[in-house]
């Protein structure tokens, strides 16, 4: 063969195996994300404001009267985000009002046409968030699942939502509500809060830090004059302008690089919170947050709902429902996420009698 020939089938060749490898991760890709039916479409009820802006065209997404939703988005948790999503428009009375905030930290593209294709109406927009911003500063804890860079995303939103969005209700993947957002949205954060979320005072507190810190006098003072309590960072209503102004996502930095010296908490994202926020939230009524209902961050065990009204029902913990379900081996309640899995085949299940 001669040299220009050689030339052209090696960059033939070289063409074929590049085109193979986008197919085997186009296909790769599509199969591990799951498929989901089509949502029915929902509608604001008659005394719902209309928003509108002749500027442009997504004015939901940039206005004060909508509510800002922010979650998440992965592959390992797309599932459950499908479900919340469902579950918050179903039981809105304005759901055409809500601006959904995604933030994605790979397969972007891929999970922004599953939400597409599930909610072909959601008024909503993706952010990107790369790894590398928060990777560097990511302890490990008592579960690996804890540590993904994603799970930090939280602490990054007035960074990444435009500043015209003034505030935000950040939402985990594994819940459903039951209730009306807006009533959670609106929930006041006084002259100075920055944030606001259901409180549990009856906690032990210092279970969420090392002796380290607790034998460290610097770093105990942390809490003085502060009534700390534990507080769960899965449901909370944020004021980004304030955030901004206090630099907050600088002060929870600076807790996560003291952690990678010295160990003084072990369950990843949530003592920085705690540290900067505890004893300086605006409480919100605990049913707003039925959380555990995954069971522990070890074995996954049944839990039962704790006392009182229930309004959003949270499976923070080890187990989640969708994975319990599928293996038929489902906890009692998670009978109550079902009917918001929007998946599709599905496995069939039963609860034990």
């Amino acid at each position: 063969m001669s040299k220009p020939q050689h030339f052209h089938f090696v960059l033939l060749l070289s063409t074929v195996v590049v085109a193979l490898a986008a197919i085997a991760n186009a296909t790769a890709a599509t199969s591990i994300t799951p498929r989901f039916k089509e949502a029915p479409s929902f509608y604001n009820s008659p005394d719902c404001p209309l928003i509108i802006d002749e500027n442009h065209g997504f004015s939901i997404l940039f206005s004060d009267q909508a509510v800002h939703v922010a979650m998440t988005l992965d592959t390992a948790y797309i599932r459950g985000t499908v479900a919340a999503i469902l579950s918050i428009l179903q039981h809105s009375s304005c759901p055409q009002n809500i601006a959904f905030h995604f933030v994605a930290s790979a397969d972007a593209s891929l999970l922004r046409a599953t939400i597409s294709s599930s909610f072909p109406h959601l008024n909503f927009l993706v952010y990107p968030f790369y790894d590398s911003s928060v990777s560097r500063l990511i302890s490990t804890s008592i579960r690996s699942a804890l540590d993904c860079p994603l799970n930090y995303a939280r602490s990054y939103l007035a960074n990444l939502l435009p500043s015209c969005v003034h505030r935000v209700v950040y939402l985990d993947s594994d819940l459903v509500l039951i209730d009306d957002i807006a009533k959670l949205a609106a929930t006041p954060l006084g002259d100075n809060s920055v944030l606001a979320a259901p409180e549990y005072c009856n906690a032990n507190f210092t279970s969420y830090f090392t002796s380290t810190f607790w034998s460290n006098t610097y770093f105990s003072w942390t809490f003085a004059n502060r009534k700390a309590c534990y507080f769960n960072t899965g449901v909370m209503v944020i004021d980004l302008d304030r955030w901004r102004e206090g630099d907050y996502t600088t002060k929870i930095e600076e807790w996560m690089e003291v952690q990678k010296r010295m160990r003084i908490y072990e369950l990843g994202s949530l003592p920085p919170f705690l540290l900067v926020f505890a004893g300086n939230i605006v409480p919100v009524d605990h049913r707003w947050n039925q959380h555990g209902l995954g069971g522990d961050n070890f074995i996954g065990l049944c839990r039962d709902l704790h006392h009182g009204p229930v309004s959003l029902l949270h499976w923070s913990g080890k187990g989640k429902p969708w994975a319990r379900l599928d293996a038929n081996r489902p906890c009692p309640l998670d009978a109550l996420w079902e009917p918001y899995d929007l998946l599709q085949p599905k496995t069939p299940f039963a609860l034990d009698s």
